[in-house]
C-alpha cells in the first residue's frame, strides 16, 4: 500500500507546531483574563503554569509520536492503547465538529478582522470566511510542500507582528507600566479555574503535528524537537506579549478591551499602530486555518485505510502526493459550517471533547509502556509518570470545569461524539 512521501523538515514542522497555536487567542484571550485575575503576578503566573502544562502534554505526544511515526495522530495512538472504537470515536469527532469547527471558528474570525481593514465591503462575512477554506484547501490539494511554504511564511508574518507590539512596549516611556503587587481581594478559585481554561484554549493547536507524522523526514527525531521548540517558542511569545499589554494598558483598559492587542498597539504606536496589529491578526488568522487544513486530513485518510471510514479518503493524488479527496471532503464539510452560522454552537459543544482526547492520549503513553514495553521508542518523554499524570490531571480539570459551566452544551457535545459509536458499528463490518 502506498505511504504518503516525507517532505517536511525540521523548520516546517516546527512552524506547523507555532502558526497553529498562535491564532486569535493572545490576541483576543488577555481580556476575559484581566476580567477573572485581579493583578498582574497572577495573570503572568496561569500563562506560565497552563505553558507548563502544556508543555508536558506536548512531550507526551513526542514520545507516541516517535513510537509511531505515521500519518493519522490521535487516531493510531488511541488505536494502539485502547482499541478500534474509541479511535474511531476520536476520528469521527474530529471530522463532524472538532476540527472542522475549530477551522470555521478562525476563518469566521478572520472574515471579522478583515471587516475592520476593509469596511464597507458588501457580505465580506459571508463570503471571506469560504474562500479562505477554498484557497487554502486548492494550496493544501497541491501538495505538501506548497501548504508548508504558506505556514512557514504566516507564521513568520504574525510572529514579527507581534514582535514589534513587543519591541514597542519596552521602548515606549508612557503607560502604568507593570504592578507587581499582587492583590487578593478580588481572587477566586472560580475566577482562577476561568482563567486556565482561557488559556489553555489559546495554548491548543500544537498536536496537530501528530496528524502528519507520517511525511516528517527523520520524525524521530524531528517531531520531538518539532513539538518541544514549538510549545516553549509559544509559551515564550504568549508571556512577553501579555508583560506588553501589562505594560502598555491598566488592568481596567485591558479587561474592557474588546481587541486588547490593537488598543495596546495604538497606544505605543499611534493609529497606525491598531491597523498594523489587525492585520497581524488576520495573518496569524490564516496561518492558524492552513495549519488545521494542512493536517487534519491525515486522521480521515488514515481511518479510511483500516476500513473505518469511506474507501475514497484513503486515495493518494498520483501527481501531487497528497490525501486529496480527505482534503476536498473536508473543506466542502468546514465551508458548509461556516456558511451555516451553525459551527460557533457545535464548537463550543465539544470543546471539553478535545481535552477529553487529549487526557487519553497522554495516558495512553503509560498504558503503551506497560501493554507494548518492547515496541522501540526513540524519544522518552520527560518527567515520567509525574509529567503525564500532572497532565491528564489538568485536562480532566478542564473537561469537568466544563461539563458543570455548561451542562446543556456539554450534554449536546456528548451526544454528538457517542454518536459516532453507532456509526463505527454499522462501517465495521465493512
Amino acid at each position: 500500500m502506498q505511504d504518503l512521501p516525507r517532505k517536511l523538515g525540521l523548520l516546517e514542522a516546527t512552524s506547523i507546531v507555532i502558526g497553529t497555536v498562535i491564532g486569535v487567542g493572545i490576541f483576543i484571550v488577555p481580556s476575559a483574563i484581566a476580567r477573572d485575575l485581579p493583578s498582574s503576578p497572577m495573570i503572568l503566573a496561569v500563562w506560565i503554569i497552563t505553558g507548563v502544562i502544556s508543555f508536558f502534554g506536548a512531550l507526551g505526544y513526542a514520545e507516541l509520536g516517535a513510537m509511531m511515526p505515521h500519518s493519522g495522530g490521535q487516531y493510531l495512538y488511541l488505536r494502539e492503547a485502547y482499541g478500534t472504537l474509541p479511535a474511531f470515536v476520536c476520528g469521527w469527532a474530529f471530522f463532524l465538529v472538532i476540527q472542522s469547527g475549530s477551522i470555521a471558528t478562525v476563518s469566521v474570525g478572520f472574515s471579522l478582522y478583515l471587516s475592520y481593514l476593509l469596511p464597507g465591503v458588501p457580505g465580506l462575512s459571508r463570503w471571506a470566511p469560504v474562500a479562505l477554506i477554498g484557497i487554502l484547501t486548492f494550496i493544501n490539494y497541491r501538495g505538501i510542500k506548497a501548504g508548508a511554504f504558506v505556514q512557514v511564511l504566516f507564521t513568520i508574518l504574525k510572529i514579527s507582528g507581534l514582535a514589534l507590539l513587543i519591541g514597542s512596549a519596552f521602548w515606549h516611556k508612557s503607560g502604568p507600566g507593570l504592578d507587581w503587587t499582587a492583590s487578593t481581594s478580588a481572587f477566586s478559585i472560580h475566577g482562577l479555574g476561568l482563567a486556565m481554561l482561557g488559556c489553555f484554549v489559546a495554548y491548543d493547536g500544537w498536536h496537530v503535528i501528530a496528524f502528519i507524522a507520517g511525511e516528517v523526514r527523520e520524525p524521530r527525531r524531528n517531531l520531538p524537537l518539532a513539538l518541544g521548540l514549538g510549545v516553549l517558542a509559544s509559551v515564550v511569545i504568549y508571556l512577553l506579549a501579555s508583560i506588553a499589554y501589562l505594560k502598555l494598558l491598566s488592568l481596567p483598559e485591558i479587561a474592557a478591551s474588546e481587541r486588547v492587542a490593537a488598543t495596546a498597539a495604538e497606544r505605543s504606536l499611534g493609529p497606525i499602530g491598531a491597523t498594523l496589529m489587525t492585520l497581524t491578526i488576520v495573518l496569524s488568522s490564516v496561518g492558524a486555518a492552513n495549519g488545521s487544513i494542512l493536517t487534519a486530513p491525515r486522521i480521515y485518510f488514515a481511518q479510511a485505510r483500516d476500513g473505518l471510514f469511506f474507501r475514497q479518503l484513503a486515495s493518494i493524488h498520483p501527481r501531487f502526493e497528497t490525501p486529496h479527496i480527505s482534503i476536498l471532503v473536508q473543506g466542502v464539510w468546514t465551508s458548509l459550517l461556516a456558511l451555516s452560522g451553525s459551527y460557533e454552537a457545535l464548537f463550543s459543544y465539544v470543546l471539553f471533547a478535545s481535552w477529553v482526547v487529549h487526557a487519553m492520549t497522554v495516558l495512553g503513553v503509560l498504558i503503551l509502556r506497560r501493554k507494548k514495553p518492547d515496541v522501540p521508542r526513540p524519544y522518552r518523554m520527560w518527567g515520567y509518570p509525574l509529567a503525564p499524570l500532572l497532565f491528564v490531571v489538568f485536562a480532566l480539570a478542564f473537561v469537568v470545569n466544563t461539563l458543570i459551566g455548561r451542562p446543556g452544551s456539554s450534554l449536546i457535545g456528548a451526544l454528538l461524539i457517542l454518536s459516532g459509536i453507532p456509526v463505527y458499528y454499522i462501517w465495521r463490518p465493512r
